[in-house]
């Protein structure tokens, strides 16, 4: 591990890379966080969550005040609940994409304002296209249902622009196709947004320059630092931006190959205590920032 910088920013994924397979945090990984913590260095949970829908487990850590959410569109500020870097799709932007959508068999939702809202025709159907247990229950308790979602936000446009787009193709033998239809068309028609998944039948949309790369360095200007001051865990394609930006790129074991390309240390899977084993490793090697 190349340690010549001194360390104050340590972003971590959850899924799949500071939780394990049963979304758990570990003893382990929280004494690892805490220890950090207590050396000076700011512990940055980064999601495709808003902050709200992060895991107890992760919210209740006493020193955790930022956190980069919605795959970067927003770093929130617990002490002041504030943003202090936004990067959101304008509402005209996050509709026309909408009305793309219905031409296809998926549902849709979108986050704004720290909330999920959804269509609840929409999220009626949710059961025919969530792939597992988890994201079926992100979609009935994070989303507020309202009767039509294009409408509510041209109606209520001046309380702010949207943080992610997110759709799920319909969960059979022709999703994948769908999904994978709905990509290309996106691609095609808005060049303003990126796209990342989670599963093999969703996709989500924000603006091109909202990613955990981009929030990571402005949250470090923030704070006076530099990348060469971060340090970064991640799993999947939504971390690779953050895994390059930061001075040390940690990937776990059973991160996405382009993910594990591109680090500089590869950590033991998230089952296997990779946060807390590379933090302590950290901690013997390298000055924190004071």
């Amino acid at each position: 591990m190349n340690c010549h910088n001194r360390i104050g920013i340590i972003a971590l994924d959850l899924d799949g890379t500071l939780l394990d397979s049963q979304k758990r945090l570990s003893d382990a990984n929280r004494l690892a966080l805490e220890r950090a913590a207590e050396s000076g260095m700011h512990i940055v949970p980064t999601t495709g969550r808003f902050f709200g829908m992060m895991p107890q487990s992760v919210r209740d850590l006493p020193f955790v005040r930022y956190a980069i959410t919605v795959n970067g569109a927003q770093v929130y500020d617990r002490e002041t609940d504030a943003a202090i870097v936004r990067e959101e799709i304008p509402i005209a932007m996050a509709v026309d994409l909408m009305r793309m959508l219905d031409r296809h068999d998926v549902i849709y939702d979108c986050y704004r304002s720290n909330w999920g809202w959804m269509t609840s025709a929409l999220q009626m159907k949710a059961a025919d296209y969530a792939t597992d247990a988890h994201y079926l229950k992100m979609i009935r308790e994070f989303r507020k249902p309202v009767p039509e979602l294009k409408s509510h936000l041209l109606g209520t446009a001046p309380e702010g622009d949207v943080q992610k787009v997110m759709m799920f193709s319909r969960n059979s033998a022709d999703g994948k196709q769908v999904a994978e239809a709905v990509r290309d068309e996106v691609m095609a028609s808005f060049p303003g947004l990126k796209i990342t998944s989670s599963t093999w039948n969703n996709l989500e949309f924000n603006i091109s320059s909202a990613n955990k790369g981009n929030s990571l360095r402005r949250f470090a200007e923030h704070l006076g630092l530099t990348l060469e001051n971060c340090m970064a865990f991640g799993d999947g394609l939504n971390d690779l931006s953050m895994i390059e930006a930061a001075g040390i790129g940690v990937a776990m074991s059973n991160a996405h190959p382009d993910v594990l390309a591109a680090a500089d240390v590869v950590a033991a899977s998230n089952d296997e205590d990779g946060v807390a084993k590379v933090i302590s490793e950290l901690l013997h090697k390298v000055e924190p920032m004071a």
